[in-house]
């Protein structure tokens, strides 16, 4: 799994950094900006979740890693 953050549409309300502040960080705006390249360690997924689920601007995503067989 990966986190994503539409950055048009975060307003800087920095509730993502209460719930997965090992995920993200803020930008010079006080913008929330993804870590890394935005994998989600399994251990960390359910912070993840929580800062999709309380972003008031539904800016942050996660996007579901494909399988390799």
């Amino acid at each position: 799994m990966k986190i994503a953050i539409d950055s048009e549409r975060c307003q800087g309300h920095n509730r993502c950094l209460a719930y997965a502040g090992e995920l993200l960080d803020l930008d010079s705006r006080g913008h929330a900006v993804v870590l890394g390249d935005g994998t989600v360690p399994p251990e960390l997924a359910e912070d993840a979740q929580l800062a999709v689920d309380n972003c008031p601007e539904e800016a942050i995503s996660t996007i579901e890693s494909a399988s390799v067989p």
